[in-house]
């Protein structure tokens, strides 16, 4: 437990990719082959269920530390992190624990099925046993709420630099329901299976938005247009009879789309294909919001299947008959594309073309580009015809020109404590807009959320604002005076009933702070609700 403590400390405290992959190397580099797997469990959210509730966690701890219970829950709206705040309360201990988090891990899930009172012994005994920060790990296993900055990607490159195995074949292995407490780290990473190579995608090529006129590309005619949909970016493979997908940030997601499965022996093998997966609702292309819906799902059942369908929308190929095509020109591979196109258009409904336009001027780039929220895009693609397919953001031959944002002004309602360098102000907000209630009364209803887009200076004089003008406090949530008023931006937006307007609203940020408008000036959910094509 003490290395894993330690690695979580070295973790918590940076926000630098490199000092972290280093510090998970030199950790798997040392640790003993059944923490390995444990630790790989914890990154990639495979946890053991919570065998205690928050409730008794807060009161056993609070017993141990011998204070009012409102002091207890005064410190925890302060610091904002039930591990955290345990983890400073309970008294002082230097010692390290001598178990393993292996051993804490496998007591960990017997215990979910003993009595109260035995749960009890074990965490005030375990409290007082281990110093503050083993202390602050143990209840965050217990918890089960690890937020530390670590993807499962970023833990996969350094398992791959400890390893030395490819980062593509170990995010392979690690798919699907493995089970840390049966699975050892040999059958789980080092032991070698054909299959690892089979599935392994091709880095993604990334475009840069336009910069500038759009004219100062050059020539049209040496390039093509297509519309940028907004959903997954995917690599789907064929290989040896069967398929694999990967998403952009190199998660193999195959078993989320079942209904993919249907192309086997209709996409010959050894095809590689770029596309985007979109929702796909009632026969047309719906929003990310209806594709949220499938995302995340461990089981994805018939009733989902049917709610929100989805499709590919291909428009590239970089491997076609086991040949790596990326050297050729992007004009040679999408005419290789459109003629697979062309043998399954008639047979599955959900492998779909995505359209690449001829462009004679600019201005009929324009004009298609002003048409991309009714095509349900989020703007347009340009490529070079003769240009190959790269590795990573490369500028020159892969352009996208995004749509401007939609915008609107709310007011200001409630505030939480940011984090990392911004813990200690008030920076993560919750906006609302005008609603006639059933009396026909004006009120304020909350539609998103947003943390960035003021500079420092912007973000001290809110702070400032919030602390003199709170209402209540809801944990570590403050209800704010409603008087401030921001312009928002947002990408797209959908009904929702999930959320209390109705609406969902895609990547919403702050654009700037409306010092020059009275809060009885801000958007209504209706003028929202407008926006919707």
């Amino acid at each position: 437990m003490r290395n894993f403590a330690n690695l979580i400390k070295t973790l918590d405290s940076s926000n630098k990719t490199n000092v972290k992959v280093e510090a998970l190397t030199a950790y798997f580099r040392t640790a003993s082959p059944e923490d390995k797997v444990w630790t790989i469990a914890i990154l990639s959210h495979r946890r053991p269920a919570r065998p205690v509730n928050t409730t008794l966690l807060r009161l056993w701890a609070n017993e141990l530390a011998n204070i009012p219970m409102w002091l207890f829950e005064e410190s925890y709206h302060i610091v904002g992190d039930l591990a955290e705040t345990i983890a400073l309360i309970i008294p002082t201990n230097e010692a390290n624990s001598s178990k393993s988090l292996t051993t804490y891990l496998q007591e960990i899930i017997a215990l979910k099925s003993k009595p109260e009172a035995e749960k009890k012994t074990y965490l005030q005994e375990n409290w007082l046993a281990l110093n503050y920060y083993e202390r602050f790990v143990f209840t965050k296993l217990i918890t089960g709420s690890f937020r530390i900055g670590v993807s499962q990607k970023l833990m996969t490159k350094a398992l791959s630099k400890a390893e030395g195995i490819d980062e593509n074949i170990l995010a392979y292995k690690l798919m699907g329901n493995w089970n840390p407490n049966t699975i050892t780290f040999h059958d789980l990473i080092l032991a070698e299976k054909s299959s690892d190579y089979i599935s392994k995608p091709y880095p993604f090529y990334l475009a840069y938005p336009v910069e500038g006129e759009i004219e100062s590309l050059g020539d049209p005619k040496d390039w093509y247009m297509e519309h940028k949909w907004d959903g997954i970016r995917s690599q789907t493979i064929f290989r040896e009879d069967q398929i694999f997908i990967w998403s952009r940030g190199e998660e193999l997601v195959t078993d989320k789309y079942p209904e993919f499965h249907d192309l086997i022996g209709l996409i010959p093998n050894g095809t590689v294909i770029d596309a985007e997966i979109l929702a796909f609702p009632n026969n047309q292309i719906g929003t990310f919001n209806d594709l949220q819906t499938r995302i995340g799902r461990k089981i994805i059942s018939n009733a989902v299947l049917k709610k929100t369908p989805v499709i590919l929308k291909a428009y590239d190929v970089l491997e076609w008959e086991g040949k790596d095509l990326r050297n050729y020109p992007y004009e040679y591979r999408r005419d290789v594309l459109e003629k697979l196109y062309q043998t399954i258009e008639n047979k599955k409904l959900q492998f779909h073309l995505s359209e690449r336009i001829k462009i004679n001027s600019w201005d009929e780039v324009t004009a298609e580009r002003m048409q991309a929220r009714e095509k349900r895009s989020e703007g347009l693609m340009l490529k070079r015809k003769d240009s190959t397919y790269q590795v990573g953001r490369k500028k020159g031959d892969w352009w996208k020109w995004k749509l401007e944002p939609l915008t609107i002004d709310a007011v200001l309602t409630y505030a939480m404590r940011g984090s990392g360098r911004r813990s200690t102000l008030f920076t993560d907000y919750t906006f609302a807009l005008w609603q006639e209630n059933e009396h026909g009364e004006k009120e304020l209803v909350t539609f998103a959320k947003a943390y960035s887009g003021l500079t420092d200076a912007e973000f001290r004089k809110v702070d400032d604002f919030i602390k003199k003008n709170t209402i209540d406090k809801f944990g570590p949530v403050r209800s704010v005076t409603p008087q401030l008023v921001f312009e928002i931006g947002f990408e797209g937006i959908a009904l929702s009933k999930r959320h209390k307007s109705g609406i969902a609203t895609r990547f919403p940020r702050i654009l700037r702070w409306r010092q020059d408008k009275k809060i009885e000036e801000a958007n209504s959910i209706e003028d929202l609700k407008n926006m919707i094509i």
